[in-house]
């Protein structure tokens, strides 16, 4: 019979901090970069290298320009922090999907707790996102992102959020009547558009992410001039896309983790 002393000796150092790197990225709401998760984990910038690079080798994380996620191959287990960090590959995975195939910032957005908030956004190389002079929060009305989402919400889930929001006027292309508001999202046929009501000069398409337990939108932003002569092919690609991310995500939900 072994003792505690000596199932200690047979544990492998490499083996265990290796592992405390994927549980540090998992913790994480956002891309996490490679030097804060060595001052996260105490261990020193060369060992962390070396490490993350095994763990992107053999699936467990992947990196991103702005930093790490969870890889494909990491087992999702019935943790809410590790649900997040599963949530965010898949998310991350789409969004760079969407941005090689339009050209365009990709962004996702999800209604959690009675607010609209934004989830990510991947960076086209050639077409820079819109700056977020206002948070989500407060300017769903006035992007397609936060619209779909009000599209998606029962009529009292509706009533309820436009009651604690006032439709600020951001843009002169702000739509900051309630009723008018409103008549758009009734008439909405599964996505929503902005055309420069949030930003002048940009316009940003958004389709609907639905999966058990969310209520989220999948977005891209492009100059306005671009705006009609290529909206069928972005409407087309954010559907695929969206009709993707919400199948891994069902199929997340019903397997191995809740969202």
């Amino acid at each position: 019979m072994t003792t505690p002393n000596e199932r200690e000796q047979t544990l492998i150092g490499s083996v265990q901090r290796a592992l405390s790197l994927v549980d540090i990225v998992a913790n994480q709401a956002r891309p996490m970069p490679v030097k804060a998760l060595a001052a996260a984990s105490g261990l020193t910038p060369g060992t962390t290298y070396n490490l993350v690079r095994t763990l992107i080798h053999e699936g467990y994380l992947t990196a991103e320009p702005d930093g790490l996620v969870l890889g494909e191959r990491f087992p999702a287990f019935r943790s809410e922090s590790r649900e997040r960090g599963v949530f965010l590959s898949r998310v991350r995975t789409v969004l760079n999907a969407v941005t090689d195939d339009v050209g365009a910032t990709a962004y996702l957005s999800r209604y959690d707790d009675g607010e609209v908030h934004l989830v990510d956004i991947v960076d086209a190389r050639h077409s820079p996102r819109v700056e977020l002079w206002v948070g989500l929060h407060d300017s769903a009305h006035a992007t397609a992102l936060g619209k779909q989402i009000l599209a998606e919400l029962p009529a009292d889930e509706r009533q309820d959020y436009l009651s604690r929001h006032d439709l600020e006027t951001l843009t002169p292309h702000t739509i900051s009547d309630r009723r008018t508001l409103l008549q758009q999202l009734d008439h909405a046929e599964n996505w929503t558009v902005d055309r420069e009501e949030y930003a002048i000069g940009y316009t940003c398409i958004a389709v609907p992410v639905a999966a058990p337990g969310l209520t989220a939108a999948l977005a891209v932003s492009v100059p306005t001039p671009e705006r009609d002569e290529r909206l069928p092919e972005i409407v087309r690609s954010l559907r695929s896309a969206a009709g993707r991310l919400s199948l891994q995500l069902g199929a997340d939900r019903f397997g191995q983790f809740t969202i």
